[in-house]
């Protein structure tokens, strides 16, 4: 455990009376240099820059560290006020929510035993050593946890001596396993009414600011998550300043559970997955249709910009990944076989491939840029526990692209690149899309000083030249090289990232790549790695999600359903399909001895774009009705007609 900060007691007295007369200034971000006396906490330097009881200011980063606002100024330092809108502040503003979990538990069940209560992606949780709970129990607790709200305790930081807190948490064995696990040194606890609890912190200031909190359900978990533990009960919530944010976070989940791609994706037949092969997806028909439209579409685009596509074995020899790199930095999610008493490994990338295919013939500088694409099947283990849908698979699609070119071109291909990016991304509906450059990792790279320089500063040129706002990323580029990440926003607000470019001078010199250079010497040329879709299994379920199923025309894998009214016209309906068949586009005939209006409403379900009603009148004149997915009556339309009109509208490809 680090070393204590320098703290208020609670029992201590603020007062300007103990105060030195000594002064001190404070650079708060937004307000300022603030100068208030040595000795005063950071709720007096709030209160000196004109916010003192800012009920939205829940913590203050100090140089760069989140603490608590009853710190001791220790010195002259820069100060963030943090409030729920900032990322460490509404870290703090869950965790604290998690305490006020775990004090409503012990009011309710005092022979339950608090464990850990963390921050997580989808708010908080606490686990618990206590008999199950019961949906009427996170009623119940929900209930106590607003009234230790509106108590309004004040939440003060401990130092506690070893000795003091084995004694006072003797009663339980997990807080006194923790404790004895830390380092020497003194350790802190937090306290809110009679409620005790073992962190580091740090807390919102009072329980009164945790307004709005919704507990969202439970589930079982294993102490340290071992399952030779004993079992502990967990509670999943989240928490909001006020109701108005809790209300609309609560209906955006329920938004995002209609359109979760898991569910669509068995709703239209699309997809499923299968506890024979835990973590890889099984495409349907359908599903098909719908991923090879999107490849289609990424082979014309990739034609235009000039690549060329190349595919690689799944299975190579390990010494080819040892010679990468891959080895070393991603061992523990390889799959690994062995062929003629040779270690191989099913590929968790393509590049190294890529470099062989490059590697296979001499090359001129006269070629470059030269760009080799491969939509190359990789595998990669992944935890069962982290699986999820298309979002998270043992084995998935790279679109991944390698251009071979010299130090001097690497800003114009990065150029192209982005623009190619944008291109893609923008055809399919992600017109807001968020940019972060990624530099050398702290440690684990490879490569020349020099080298990276030249590769970051080409990739932060490249962004200027696009005249494109991004975000530094210090130190989580990719062991071989910087790279520039693209995040799509999705209709819901969520983002995505996707696509990548990353420079890399490392790896072509590891396989000895060469090019005959304009004065007739032998070189290593530069190595710019490329996604853009990123994993085509994901993109496709962030496609799903953001239509919640409802495609455009042109990637639907249903855009069409004839629909006959009774058996009487259905070799009427038969004609037209084939005739929608015979002009490319996707469509079904629905010969169902069902009622009209059971027809229309399962096409809609289906999210087929358009319904083509034939009756009498229909055969008669050698037209159909047109209904829209939305509802839209277009009418009686010549079938000729409507069949142009929808090739025009998927070769557009209309959003």
């Amino acid at each position: 455990m680090p070393p204590p900060d320098r703290v208020v007691r609670p029992d201590s007295k603020n007062s300007e009376e103990s105060m030195s007369d000594a002064m001190m200034t404070v650079r708060v971000q937004g307000l300022g240099d603030v100068t208030v006396p040595s000795g005063a906490d950071f709720a007096a330097v709030l209160a000196a820059a004109g916010r003192g009881g800012d009920p939205t200011v829940l913590a203050v980063s100090v140089d760069g560290v989140s603490r608590d606002l009853s710190m001791t100024v220790a010195g002259p330092c820069a100060v963030q006020f943090l409030t729920f809108e900032d990322e460490a502040g509404f870290d703090v503003f869950r965790h604290s929510t998690a305490h006020l979990l775990a004090h409503a538990v012990l009011r309710l069940f005092p022979d339950a035993k608090p464990t850990i209560g963390p921050v997580v992606e989808e708010g908080f949780y606490y686990d618990f050593a206590v008999r199950p709970f019961t949906p009427e129990d996170l009623a119940r607790i929900e209930a106590e946890m607003a009234k230790i709200v509106a108590e309004d305790h004040p939440v003060a930081r401990l130092e506690l001596a070893r000795e003091d807190a084995l004694k006072a948490f003797a009663d339980n064995p997990f807080k006194v396993e923790m404790i004895r696990a830390f380092e020497e040194g003194s350790i802190t606890a937090y306290r809110q009414g009679e409620f005790l609890d073992l962190c580091r912190g740090p807390h919102v200031p009072r329980t009164g600011v945790l307004k709005a909190v919704k507990l969202t359900k439970m589930a079982g978990a294993y102490w340290r998550g071992d399952q030779n533990n004993e079992q502990l009960q967990r509670i999943y919530g989240v928490s909001f300043p006020d109701a108005a944010r809790l209300e609309a976070h609560l209906k955006a989940i329920e938004e995002a559970r209609e359109r979760d791609h898991r569910k669509i994706g068995q709703e239209m037949e699309l997809f499923s997955f299968h506890d024979e092969g835990t973590g890889f997806p099984f495409w349907h028909a359908k599903g098909m249709l719908l991923r090879n439209t999107v490849i289609e579409y990424w082979r014309e685009v990739h034609r235009k910009y000039g690549y060329n596509e190349i595919l690689t074995p799944a299975i190579l020899n390990m010494s080819l990944w040892q010679t990468s790199g891959h080895y070393d930095h991603y061992r523990k999610n390889m799959y690994i076989t062995t062929i003629d008493d040779v270690p191989h490994a099913v590929k968790p990338m393509n590049c190294p491939g890529g470099l062989l295919v490059y590697k296979s013939r001499m090359h001129s500088y006269r070629e470059f840029p030269l760009r080799v694409a491969e939509l190359g099947a990789v595998h990669r283990h992944e935890l069962s526990g982290v699986l999820h849908g298309l979002f998270r698979v043992r084995s998935f699609t790279q679109d991944d692209a390698h251009i071979f070119c010299t130090p001097e071109q690497v800003e114009a291909a990065v150029m192209e690149t982005i623009g190619l990016v944008f291109e893609i991304y923008k055809t399919f509906g992600f017109d807001e899309v968020a940019v972060e450059l990624s530099t050398r990792p702290l440690a684990g790279s490879i490569g020349s000083d020099e080298a990276w320089q030249i590769a970051e500063a080409g990739l932060a040129a490249a962004l200027k030249a696009k005249a494109i706002d991004y975000q530094l990323n210090p130190g989580d580029g990719a062991f071989y090289g910087p790279k520039i990440d693209f995040h799509v926003k999705d209709c819901m607000g969520r983002s995505w990232q996707c696509g990548t470019i990353q420079v890399d001078f490392s790896m072509p010199d590891r396989f000895h790549a060469t090019y005959e250079a304009e004065d007739g010497t032998r070189k290593v040329p530069v190595m710019i790695h490329r996604a853009i879709l990123g994993s085509l299994e994901r993109f496709i379920g962030i496609l799903i999600e953001n239509c919640a199923g409802k495609f455009p025309l042109w990637l639907n894998p249903t855009q069409v359903k004839v629909l006959p009214i009774g058996d009487k016209f259905a070799e009427y309906a038969k004609t037209v399909n084939a005739a929608l068949l015979q002009a490319g586009l996707r469509s079904e005939a629905d010969l169902r001895n069902e009622k009209l209006g059971k027809k229309v409403r399962d096409a809609q379900l289906q999210h087929v774009n358009y319904q083509l009603v034939c009756g009498g009148r229909e055969a008669e004149n050698g037209t159909v009705a047109v209904r829209t997915r939305g509802g839209e009556d277009l009418g009686a339309m010549p079938l000729a007609d409507l069949v142009a009109r929808l090739k025009d509208e998927n070769a557009r490809r209309v959003l």
